[in-house]
């Protein structure tokens, strides 16, 4: 099983990225092969709603950037996870740089090849927040999930992560086990 994460933060080694790599190595624990990518390494541009990647001709995103690297991961990929920490309530811009950008990949009413997908990713969403309030943003987190579902994903858990302004997501003491057993419920699933 290939289990990919997307470290979609422009901290390279903060919360977020702890998590996503902590739930990485649950996964690599039971025999999955496992890579991240943090988005502080990568340079992507936004979505330019140009519709060239639906245009009929098979040539996908027509941004040249490392997005295209991503795109072939995704496409190797038995399931995902998608990490974000929260900004303003929602998803940061670079989570919401790729999800535009999987438009050109996934989206089920414009692509041409969506027949031709045969099973669902399976997908985790992982959101680290400064407030101690997990339940804060909550209907953001329901809204993304079933956003997320509507593009064919098979979204196994949301996982949030709440109260780093205290403390960062190492120094809490049951954080290692939890994210460690997502991931590998991913691979027994």
């Amino acid at each position: 099983m290939k289990i990919i994460g997307i470290i979609a933060s422009p901290h390279k080694e903060g919360n977020t990225a702890w998590a996503v790599n902590k739930i990485l190595e649950g996964a690599k624990g039971r025999g999955a092969e496992t890579r991240s990518w943090s988005f502080s390494d990568l340079d992507i541009s936004p979505c330019r709603g140009c519709l060239c990647c639906h245009d009929g001709s098979d040539r996908g995103c027509v941004i040249d950037d490392d997005m295209q690297e991503l795109y072939d991961a995704l496409d190797d990929a038995d399931a995902i996870i998608l990490g974000s920490p929260v900004y303003m309530g929602q998803m940061s811009a670079q989570a919401k740089i790729f999800t535009d950008r999987l438009f050109a990949k996934i989206s089920p009413r414009f692509s041409p090849h969506y027949k031709e997908k045969v099973t669902k990713q399976k997908l985790v969403l992982v959101f680290t927040q400064g407030n101690p309030d997990p339940g804060m943003f909550r209907e953001y987190f329901d809204y993304t999930k079933k956003m997320f579902r509507m593009l064919e994903f098979d979204v196994k858990d949301v996982v949030v992560i709440a109260g780093m302004r205290e403390k960062p997501a190492h120094e809490h003491k049951d954080l290692l086990t939890a994210m460690n057993k997502v991931g590998s419920s991913l691979v027994s699933e």
